[in-house]
């Protein structure tokens, strides 16, 4: 860290408090008091939230009011008290999950999305259950047309994942649908396909786009628009087919490093800043996905949190990002995955009502992002799209535990640094207790049949393989 940004001391009292909280959420802890025991700070989840003060923007098509904050079910409580995303084979707590949704729907927020694929499949199921306990006209249901897997590609079975929804989902209508992961490549019969080749099969070459605008025409789905990753082509012939398909609405990847700085966390991904003005020349909402970037705005290294810390002290890391988004009128709604209490309260502080960002703090976080972006993360979001991995390796946890103590700077460029012996115990005891021996980066073979399934386009078995270098040359106390 440089001395010009924090002293020694502001530096170990910071760490030492980041290396706490991160330890309670990663291992799942969902305890407020906790955290402000460690960081003598008290959790927005602590504060009032009035119920009838929720930030709203208009659809401009239907004129219906859409909560700026939308609650994203990919990241649903198990029974454990744990994300299904990261434990897909858990449980659901759907008890749980029933009173955060009447708590969101309480404070004023309004649309939920989901998936066919999230959490193992079974998200619709469980968000079904829990809004068909409250009138359909208290909430907006988003999902999204997921036929991944070329077996998935025929209009016979696409078709079948979309009335699957409104069955699971208990409607008889959709009122967000997106055609899912639109850029993305795939393979078949061991063919990479680019981006606009497998568009043109999952939506074009079987006629589902068209049975998608029919169901638009008929009712049955409100909004019809699609969710971008990867290829820029797509997302431009989409966009200037605009007059053709009439799309309600577009979901991009927008945070305030992705603003600038998307390609830079990953070469295949398109800068924000660009997509959102194309969007928005065109008149054409926003829908926003990774707010913080996987959680990494959330968590961000020490001497980036205490330049946020000196301007407001008692907003959480992440209110930043949902700030700095919700300051942009073309966003129609931020998405945000929330498994405990503490994050939906935290949210729902945040836009109850919202305090768009001013100036000088959209310069702030301009600053915040270009230091960020120097540090050497690896840009996984977490979403578990490469697993399971057919050799056991848990991809997400071995990047994720990499990313935190590169956060945290427990990352060594030597044996001679001063922090060498606490740097290399703190990652090696740290990732033996996430991540079970069998299943930690040594095992990858470089098989790549993760690849494909990455919408941050990483080269996973090569950063595992970094990774597991690295984790060598720190047993052997050979850096």
């Amino acid at each position: 860290m440089s001395e010009k940004n924090i002293n020694r001391r502001d530096f170990l009292k910071l760490a030492g408090a980041a290396a706490v909280v991160t330890s309670v959420a990663m291992t799942g802890c969902s305890n407020a008091e906790t955290t402000e025991k460690v960081t003598g700070q008290k959790t927005t989840s602590q504060k009032e939230i009035p119920t009838d003060k929720m930030t709203y923007r208009i659809n401009p098509k239907t004129g219906e009011k859409v909560s700026l904050l939308g609650y994203g079910f990919m990241r649903l409580p198990t029974i454990n008290s744990r994300s299904a995303r990261e434990n897909g084979q858990e449980e659901l707590d759907q008890e749980t999950i029933n009173k955060l949704t009447d708590y969101a729907i309480e404070h004023g927020l309004n649309i939920f999305d989901t998936s066919p694929n999230y959490c193992q499949g079974r998200s619709e199921t469980a968000m079904g259950i829990a809004l068909s306990r409250h009138p359909r006209d208290k909430y907006l249901i988003s999902t999204k047309l997921s036929n991944f897997s070329p077996a998935q590609w025929s209009l016979e079975e696409s078709v079948k994942i979309y009335k699957n929804s409104l069955k699971y989902l208990q409607t008889d209508y959709i009122d967000y649908l997106h055609l899912h992961f639109v850029g993305a490549t795939a393979t078949i019969d061991d063919q990479r396909l680019s981006g606009m080749e497998t568009f043109n099969r999952r939506f074009i070459d079987n006629g589902l786009l068209d049975f998608l605008v029919k169901e638009r025409e008929a009712g049955r789905i409100k909004n019809l628009g699609f969710s971008f990753h990867g290829d820029i082509d797509v997302f431009e012939r989409l966009v200037d087919e605009h007059d053709k398909y009439h799309w309600d609405f577009v979901m991009i990847q927008m945070n305030y490093v992705d603003w600038k700085y998307a390609k830079k966390v990953n070469p295949m991904n398109t800068n924000a800043e660009y997509l959102y003005k194309r969007l928005t020349d065109k008149q054409i909402p926003v829908f926003v996905m990774e707010p913080i970037l996987g959680g990494r705005l959330a968590k961000l290294p020490v001497h980036l949190e205490k330049m946020l810390r000196e301007r407001i002290v008692e907003n959480s890391i992440a209110s930043w990002s949902f700030r700095w988004l919700g300051s942009h009128p073309n966003v129609l709604t931020i998405l945000s995955g929330m498994t405990y209490m503490e994050h939906l309260q935290d949210n729902l502080s945040t836009f109850c009502p919202l305090q768009e960002c001013s100036e000088d703090e959209f310069n702030l976080l301009q600053r915040v992002s270009d230091e960020f972006i120097n540090f050497p993360l690896v840009p996984c979001t977490q979403c578990q799209y490469c697993m399971p991995c057919p050799y056991g390796v848990d991809i997400p946890t071995s990047f994720a535990h990499y990313n935190k103590c590169v956060n945290e700077g427990f990352i060594s460029v030597s044996c001679q640094d001063k922090e060498f012996v606490e740097n290399r115990k703190r990652f090696l005891i740290g990732y033996d207790r996430v991540v079970e021996k069998k299943r930690q980066a040594a095992h990858c073979i470089g098989c790549g049949e993760c690849m494909p399934h990455c919408p941050q386009n990483i080269k996973i078995p090569e950063k595992l393989n970094d990774i597991n270098d690295y984790i060598e040359k720190l047993r052997q106390e050979k850096l």
